[in-house]
């Protein structure tokens, strides 16, 4: 049996690559709003589920008949798995084409209808090939080696979860050095190497046995009768909804320690997938393989759920390590000891019922992050999301209370109270604990399905946006200067702006004053309910018929949008790491940005900081997209701003571009100096013009940044070279003292 564990490793490892990257290939091709992000994890759930389903129902049906072999049908599995690293990519962008060139599609509400439907018809085929494998392997095993095998589940999960813990982590490496595309093609090899495997390891079975899958001895009862078929599914659809539910509240509350950096999500999931390993290998080592029927472990259940909110209190001085280990493995833990448990009592090793099992907790992993994202967290908060998800495994554990005089409840009386008095005291001390939010004063908190928005500060040095915790923006003569300095460069007078990243609103803002038609566009729909709290005068201007504020993902509202703008000016949010940054710095966005832009208009493009590569990655991929690019440094002294076009851009002074702003512009740009006018304003940034030339020679040997290398989200490798040859230096430095 050594083989099938094998198989389901990798099978593992394979299966969250291939999420991680076809959720990023859906991103750069439709967007990076919730609703798109939802759709792909569902569409990976539900291709799960079904598989998982269907081919217990074909094992039940035909695994009786002599010609059945399960081995060779999950070969054919992987096979086509395998297919799919080459065939999803070209799906999804056939997708996205053909919806780009259909009409009416300018209209989010008309975009994201059919482009969720194109996602779950190209991703579920495929997502069924995965989940089919559980039940023909369990197939294979009862017809190879031993037919009263009963616990062949939990054995298959335990090999996944493992797989998929390193599915967590070593594609990030990957992506780094060979890109999405390359990296699924690594998958693809595995895949296909292991339909090889089982294709060969059936011939050699078949010269050895004659057995059958004999599914009429499966019968359909409890142990001991103690819970019943129902029970078990409910038990397993609650696990499905509560661990994929609590995750989405998780990264809320893990963000504000951990960053927005992708490594800091592959951290939570690192977390919850060893976790789970240990709990699945707890299960697989105990000797009495039932207890679900204590009361004990559904209270710790309930308890484990809220246990996150007290780590994430900001009054708890905890490492931000030790914060994701303590909050979410205790719950990770009971959950992979719990589900393959249930899984094992309900199926008895009949694949189908295992197929069946498997598909309902499904159902709630699909479930949970919708109920938790578009529901519980925009309405309730972090807290009582929380304590939603543990509610119910609290009444679990009141529907297993031991009968009074039966010796289940002498013996376990005692600790059944210790664990209703540790539930007690978990509650109330995650309602007595912190949120986040907690330690700013003054502050407003909004929150909606995308994330929980803090504006917070007195005066205009110290008021500051959080999104989910990270700092975004600061009121700053900068953000001005994204919008004056390249209006003050266009050789006509301007008509429209647009405006990518609203954040505090301030480019927004200096955009109107030129008394043009200006848009923003905002990922996060409570962004700009809090404008006033920054800019407290700006209600007349955002009510103007002159502003338009539109909730999108901003590079797909490049992409449908048909208007002509003389200046786009972007600010993507920090860090220059940020997870999805990219697809505002990458090629692909320039070439949809330059399509938008007038004949002479300008892409203003703000890049706070970033390591050498980051700086020529993105550098040359402005160069190779705009025949004409300037780079200036800010009036703060850090950051760059880059003006690109496909025009000249003109070589004006100071004093040339302070005249080409209107009365109101010019008191908008002045507004927090730091100059005494507008010429010594403009003078400070032109004196920093940075050589777009020694920008590419910090690191020339970088790609520009394109959709399939995100040069700023992966560093990894790249910073552990840069050590090691810094390390390698001052060692040959010493040794040339010597």
């Amino acid at each position: 049996m050594q083989w099938y564990f094998f198989f389901f490793v990798v099978s593992g490892f394979c299966s969250l690559l291939y999420e991680i990257v076809w959720l990023r290939i859906a991103m750069a091709q439709f967007g990076v709003t919730t609703p798109m992000v939802s759709v792909v994890l569902s569409a990976f759930m539900i291709g799960l589920g079904l598989g998982s389903w269907a081919s217990g129902a074909v094992v039940r049906r035909f695994g009786e008949r002599g010609g059945f072999s399960a081995l060779r049908f999950y070969a054919l599995m992987e096979l086509l798995i395998g297919i799919s690293a080459v065939a999803v990519p070209r799906q999804l962008s056939w997708g996205r084409e053909l919806l780009l060139r259909t009409n009416g599609m300018s209209l989010s509400s008309l975009y994201y209808l059919p482009s969720g439907v194109w996602i779950l018809l190209t991703l579920v085929p495929w997502c069924i090939c995965m989940g089919a494998t559980f039940p023909f392997a369990m197939a294979a095993i009862r017809q190879y080696h031993n037919a009263q095998e009963s616990r062949t589940f939990s054995y298959l999960y335990l090999a996944n979860i493992i797989g998929a813990t390193a599915g967590a982590t070593v594609p990030l490496f990957l992506i780094e050095l060979l890109g999405f595309h390359r990296t699924l093609y690594v998958a693809a090899a595995f895949n296909l190497l292991l339909a090889a495997c089982a294709f060969g390891l059936s011939v050699v079975r078949e010269k050895k046995t004659a057995a059958v899958v004999q599914t009429e001895t499966f019968v359909a009862t409890s142990v001991n009768g103690a819970l019943s078929d129902r029970t078990l599914l409910w038990l397993l659809f609650g696990t499905g909804l509560t661990s994929m539910g609590v995750e989405v509240v998780w990264v809320r509350l893990y963000t504000p320690f951990l960053s927005t950096v992708v490594y800091a999500f592959a951290t939570i999931l690192g977390c919850y997938l060893i976790a789970m390993d240990l709990g699945s290998w707890m299960y697989r080592r105990a000797r009495n393989r039932g207890g679900l029927e204590g009361q004990a472990l559904w209270v710790l259940l309930g308890v484990s759920v809220l246990l996150a909110f007290f780590y994430t209190d900001p009054r708890v001085k905890l490492a931000s390590m030790l914060r994701v280990v303590l909050g979410i493995m205790p719950f990770s833990t009971l959950v992979g000891f719990i589900t393959p448990a249930i899984l094992d009592r309900y199926s008895k090793g009949d694949p189908d019922r295992a197929g069946r099992g498997y598909a309902i907790n499904i159902v709630g992993c699909v479930l949970g992050p919708l109920l938790a994202g578009f529901l519980l967290l925009p309405i309730a908060g972090e807290r009582l999301a929380l304590f939603t998800f543990a509610v119910p495994w609290f009444l679990v554990a009141l529907k297993f209370r031991p009968a009074p005089g039966s010796l289940r409840h002498a013996l376990g009386s005692r600790f059944a109270m210790a664990s209703w008095l540790f539930a007690i005291g978990s509650v109330a001390l995650a309602f007595s604990a912190n949120g986040f939010e907690d330690q700013f004063h003054p502050r407003e908190v909004k929150r909606d399905n995308t994330a929980t928005i803090v504006a917070t500060g007195v005066v205009r040095t110290n008021k500051r946006l959080l999104v989910n915790g990270v700092g975004i923006t600061s009121l700053t003569p900068i953000t001005k200067m994204m919008v004056h300095l390249p209006m003050a460069f266009l050789p006509q007078p301007p008509q429209s702006g647009l405006v990518i990243c609203f954040g505090m609103g301030t480019s927004h803002l200096s955009m109107l004053s030129w008394g043009v038609h200006a848009t923003a566009v905002e990922l996060v729909p409570s962004v700009p309910k809090v404008v006033t709290f920054f800019h407290p005068a700006a209600g007349p201007s955002m009510g103007s018929p002159l502003s338009q504020v539109v909730i999108d993902d901003g590079r797909f509202y490049l992409e449908r949008s048909t208007q002509q703008y003389d200046v786009i000016t972007i600010d993507p949010p920090p860090p220059v790491e940020a997870a999805g940054s990219s697809l505002l710095y990458s090629k692909e966005f320039y070439a949809a940005a330059k399509r938008r832009l007038r004949p002479g208009g300008i892409l203003q493009q703000w890049l706070p900081y970033g390591d050498a590569a980051v700086m020529a990655s993105v550098t040359r991929a402005l160069s190779e997209s705009f025949p004409y690019v300037r780079a200036f440094g800010s009036i703060e002294g850090w950051g760059i701003h880059f003006l690109a076009s496909s025009s000249p851009i003109p070589q004006r002074s100071a004093s040339e571009l302070a005249e080409r702003l209107p009365a109101t512009a010019a008191t908008d740009l002045m507004e927090w100096g730091p100059a005494a006018t507008p010429q010594e304003q403009f003078a400070i940034v032109l004196n920093r013009e940075v050589s777009i030339a020694d920008l590419i020679r910090k690191d020339p040997s970088v790609p520009a940044l394109k959709d399939d290398r995100p040069v700023n989200e992966y560093y990894l490798v790249r910073h552990w070279r840069e050590r090691v040859a810094r390390r390698s230096l001052r060692h040959r430095a010493s040794v040339d003292q010597r």
